[in-house]
C-alpha cells in the first residue's frame, strides 16, 4: 500500500508538507501542491477519509445549505455549487449540498456532526439560520449577506454596482424610462423570505440610482418561472407603453418575459431594450432573442466562499472576510438606442 512517505519521497518534499496537502490543514505553495498531487497520481495514492478524519478530528466536509423550496437551483446557483466543490477538492475537502428549508431541519442536519463548516446560500436580511449556527458555534460563511453583517464572513455579488453598470449602459443609449423586473421567492414559506438579499439590495440601488439620475422609477414583480415572466411582460406592455428599457433580476422568468414582450407586439431591442442582472453566461441565449446581461460572478463566488471558510477553519482567529464581487457586462444584442 502506498503511504504518505512514499508520496513525500517521490515529490521531494517533507512528510509534513504531504500531510498539509492531504488534510488541507495549512496553505501550501501552488507549485509544491502540484508536485505532491502529481506524485499521488503517479503512485496511485488514495486518501483514507476515515483515517484522516480520526487523525485531524475533522470530517473535511463543508455543507452548502440551499433552501430548495423557496428558490430554484438555476444556472447561477449551479455555477456557485460547482465552483465551490472544485475549490474544496483543491483544499482537500468535500462539499455536500443540503436542500434545507427551515431552521428546525437545519438543526437536525447539524446534530449529526458530519461537517466541519457550513456555507449559507440565498441569505435574507434577518436570516434565522445565522443565529442557529452562531449558537451552535459551527464555523460558517455566507454566500450573500444579512442586513447587518458585522462580525460575519461573507462573499456576495455587488448588486449596487451591477445596477449602476446596467443603468449607465441604458442611459448612454438614450433611455429615460427604465423599469426594474424583480423575481419573488416562491414556495409555501415565501413570506419568510421577503428580505431576500439580492432582491432587496437591487431594488434599493435601483431606486437610489433612479433618483440620482432624475429617472422615473417603475418596479415590476413576478414569480420565478417563464409563465409569470410572460404575464409580467404582457401587463408592462399594456399599462406602461412609455417604458423603453428593462433591467431584469429574475433569471428563471427571463425567457418568458422576453417572449411576452414580443407577443405583445414590442420588438426587442427596437421597442424595448432588455438587460439582465446577475444571470449566468449560460443563460444569455435561452431567450429569443438572446439577452444581454451584467453576468454574475458565480464561479468566483463559489470558489472564494470555500477558500475563505477553509482558511478560517485552519485559523479560527482570522478576521471575518467581506468580499463584494462585480459583474461583467456582456452584450449580445438585446439593447439598442432608444427611439
Amino acid at each position: 500500500m502506498v503511504t504518505m512517505q512514499d508520496v513525500a519521497d517521490r515529490a521531494g518534499v517533507s512528510l509534513t508538507t504531504v500531510s498539509f496537502v492531504v488534510n488541507g490543514t495549512k496553505r501550501v505553495a501552488p507549485a509544491t501542491r502540484t508536485r505532491v498531487e502529481d506524485a499521488m497520481a503517479d503512485l496511485g495514492y488514495r486518501r483514507n477519509v476515515l483515517a484522516r478524519a480520526l487523525a485531524s478530528r475533522r470530517s473535511h466536509i463543508v455543507a452548502l445549505v440551499f433552501p430548495a423550496l423557496q428558490h430554484r437551483l438555476g444556472s447561477t446557483a449551479l455555477s456557485i455549487v460547482t465552483a465551490a466543490a472544485s475549490a474544496a477538492t483543491e483544499r482537500g475537502f468535500n462539499v455536500v449540498l443540503w436542500p434545507v428549508d427551515d431552521v428546525a431541519q437545519l438543526d437536525d442536519y447539524l446534530s449529526g456532526g458530519l461537517v466541519d463548516g457550513v456555507l449559507l446560500m440565498e441569505v435574507t436580511a434577518d436570516d434565522p439560520r445565522v443565529a442557529l449556527l452562531a449558537g451552535r458555534e459551527v464555523p460558517f460563511g455566507l454566500i450573500g449577506r444579512t442586513e447587518d453583517p458585522t462580525g460575519l464572513s461573507y462573499v456576495d455579488m455587488d448588486f449596487a454596482g451591477m445596477v449602476a453598470a446596467g443603468l449607465d449602459h441604458l442611459t448612454d443609449l438614450g433611455h429615460r424610462r427604465v423599469a426594474l423586473f424583480l423575481g419573488e421567492p416562491g414556495g409555501p414559506s415565501g413570506p419568510a423570505w421577503s428580505g431576500y438579499g439580492p432582491v432587496v439590495r437591487t431594488e434599493q440601488a435601483y431606486l437610489a440610482e433612479a433618483a440620482r439620475r432624475g429617472l422615473d422609477p417603475l418596479v415590476v414583480r413576478a414569480g420565478q418561472d417563464p409563465r409569470s415572466g410572460r404575464q409580467a411582460a404582457t401587463a408592462l406592455a399594456a399599462h406602461h407603453p412609455d417604458v423603453t428599457a428593462v433591467l431584469v433580476l429574475n433569471e428563471a422568468a427571463l425567457s418568458g418575459f422576453v417572449n411576452g414582450l414580443v407577443a405583445a407586439g414590442r420588438s426587442v431591442p427596437d421597442d424595448v431594450s432588455v438587460l439582465a442582472l446577475a444571470t449566468s453566461a449560460a443563460d444569455l441565449a435561452t431567450s429569443d432573442p438572446a439577452v444581454s446581461a451584467v453576468v454574475a460572478p458565480g464561479a468566483e463566488l463559489g470558489a472564494r466562499s470555500v477558500q475563505d471558510l477553509v482558511d478560517r477553519l485552519a485559523d479560527p482567529a482570522a478576521a471575518p472576510t467581506h468580499d463584494l464581487l462585480p459583474g461583467t457586462l456582456r452584450l449580445v444584442g438585446s439593447t439598442a438606442d432608444a427611439r
